[in-house]
């Protein structure tokens, strides 16, 4: 039996969003359910998730498949920063860099 579980990540679109699909966006039930929400940045936007489900593939497709009511948007990368990864139980030496042995000491 698989365990479902919550996961963080980011899904950074290519552009920013235009005026036209932020005024769509507020119509579409399926980004304002607490799971994802958009932030934006000077030409950037992007939009935290926290997806419940039994893998981290899993979890991104559900978030993917609310992008296709909203035209013209593409996502560029899917991105874990260190926090994600920790929460993810994905913070391992091979994935997230040790710091210095002189910060250690």
């Amino acid at each position: 039996m698989r365990t479902v579980r919550n996961w963080y990540f980011s899904l950074v679109l290519q552009d920013a969003l235009t005026e036209e699909q932020d005024d769509t966006l507020v119509e579409l039930a399926g980004f304002h359910d607490g799971r994802i929400h958009l932030e934006e940045g000077p030409g950037d936007s992007r939009f935290m998730c926290s997806f419940e489900a039994e893998t981290l593939t899993q979890a991104i497709a559900d978030a993917l498949a609310r992008f296709v009511d909203l035209p013209g948007v593409l996502v560029r990368s899917v991105e874990l920063d260190e926090i994600a990864l920790e929460e993810n139980g994905m913070a391992t030496p091979a994935v997230v860099r040790l710091p210095p042995l002189a910060d250690v000491c």
